[in-house]
C-alpha cells in the first residue's frame, strides 16, 4: 500500500509543461580537452550580440581549442528564459556564469548587455581576480548595466572616474567610439604591427582578413597597451580588394593588442564577426592569443592546427539575423 503514495510523488515531479522540461536541458555546452598543450586548462567563452553572431563563433572556437590543443571549454549564450532557447537580443540572462569560477581563460564577445547582480558577480570576481581574457569585436561594448546595478562600473558610459567607461576601457584597452571603416560595404584586412610578437607567429601579410569594418580606437592606446596588428580598411568586401584612397588609413588603427589587468593577460581584437573567423588569419590569431594569455607562449609554432572542425558556414552579420529556434546542443 504504501508504493501507492511513492508513485503519487514521483508522477508529481515529471515534467508536464514545455516550461518545467527546460529544468532538465543544458543551457550550455561542455568540451573535454583531447590532448595537447592546454591539457588541464579550462576557458569559459561568453556569447552574446545581436549582430555579428558569436553564437555561432563560440561554439566552433571551443570545438578547435578542445580537439586539436586539449583545452577543456564551456560555452555559453544568451537564453531566452521560456523557451530555453538561444535569443541573442535577449540582453538580460546568461546562465552558466558561475562556470567561471576557476577558468584560466575567459573569451568574451558580448554586446551592451545588463545583467541582473547574479549573474555579474560571477563576471565581476573574474574580471577583478587577476584572470586572463580575450575580448572579441563588440566587447569592447560589452555590459550596458543600469546605474542601479551594484555593477553599474561596468557599463560602457560610465562617467565615474574611478572605471571611466567601463570594462571595454578599463580592462581591453577601448569602449566604442565608432565604425572607421564603412560598415557592411569595407573590409578589414590585418596588418602585422609586431612580428615578433608570439600572438603574430605563424601569420604573414594580408592573411587576416574579415567582412567587418574597422572599429575607430582613440590614439594612442591607454597605457601598458601593446599593437601587434592593425586595420586597413579595403575598399570592398573581398580580401584581394585595394585599400580605400582617403586618409581614413593614415593612421591606421589598431585590431588586435595586449594588456595586462590586475596582474593578468589580456588580448582585444576588434575583429570577431562569426563570417571573420572563415579566414585562417583571423583563426590563428585568437588561437594564439589563447596560448598567450595562459602562459602557454613556449608552445606557440607557425603551424599550430586551427583547421575548423565540423561544418562551419556562418551566418552573415546583422541585426535580427540570428538563426531561430537554435538551442545550446544544436551545436555541439
Amino acid at each position: 500500500m504504501r508504493i501507492l503514495p511513492v508513485l503519487m510523488v514521483l508522477c508529481a515531479l515529471v515534467p508536464t509543461s514545455r516550461d518545467t522540461v527546460l529544468a532538465d536541458e543544458s543551457q550550455w555546452l561542455e568540451f573535454t580537452g583531447k590532448g595537447g598543450p592546454g591539457a588541464g586548462k579550462r576557458i569559459v567563452l561568453v556569447a552574446g550580440d545581436e549582430e555579428y553572431r558569436s553564437e555561432e563563433l563560440m561554439p566552433q572556437l571551443a570545438k578547435i581549442l578542445a580537439t586539436h590543443h586539449g583545452f577543456d571549454c564551456t560555452v555559453l549564450f544568451p537564453i531566452d528564459p521560456t523557451s530555453g532557447e538561444i535569443k541573442p537580443d535577449q540582453g538580460d540572462n546568461i546562465p552558466g556564469l558561475q562556470r567561471l569560477a576557476g577558468a584560466d581563460l575567459m573569451i568574451i564577445a558580448t554586446r551592451f548587455r545588463s545583467l541582473p547582480d547574479d549573474q555579474m558577480s560571477h563576471l565581476a570576481d573574474y574580471i577583478e581576480g587577476g584572470n586572463p581574457i580575450i575580448g572579441l569585436r563588440t566587447a569592447t561594448h560589452a555590459f550596458n548595466n543600469p546605474a542601479t546595478s551594484t555593477y553599474a562600473k561596468y557599463g560602457w558610459q560610465y562617467s565615474g572616474d574611478e572605471y571611466k567607461q567601463g570594462f571595454g576601457r578599463q580592462v581591453l584597452g577601448e569602449t566604442w567610439i565608432a565604425h572607421h571603416g564603412n560598415h557592411g560595404s569595407e573590409s578589414t584586412r590585418g596588418v602585422v604591427a609586431d612580428a615578433s610578437h608570439p600572438i603574430a607567429t605563424g601569420i604573414g601579410e594580408g592573411e587576416i582578413w574579415g567582412p567587418s569594418d574597422v572599429y575607430r580606437v582613440r590614439l594612442p592606446l591607454p597605457e601598458n597597451s601593446h599593437v601587434v596588428f592593425h586595420g586597413q580598411i579595403l575598399a570592398g568586401m573581398q580580401p584581394d580588394d585595394a585599400p580605400v584612397t582617403d586618409d581614413r588609413n593614415d593612421p591606421l588603427m589598431p585590431i588586435g593588442w595586449t594588456r595586462e589587468y590586475q596582474g593578468a593577460r589580456v588580448f582585444t581584437s576588434t575583429m570577431g564577426a562569426a563570417t571573420d573567423f572563415v579566414s585562417p588569419g583571423v583563426r590563428r590569431m585568437i588561437i594564439n592569443a589563447t596560448y598567450w594569455c595562459v602562459g602557454l607562449e613556449d608552445e606557440i609554432e607557425p603551424d599550430l592546427n586551427i583547421s575548423l572542425v565540423g561544418d562551419f558556414e556562418p551566418t552573415r552579420f546583422g541585426f535580427g539575423g540570428y538563426v531561430k529556434g537554435k538551442r545550446p546542443a544544436d551545436y555541439r
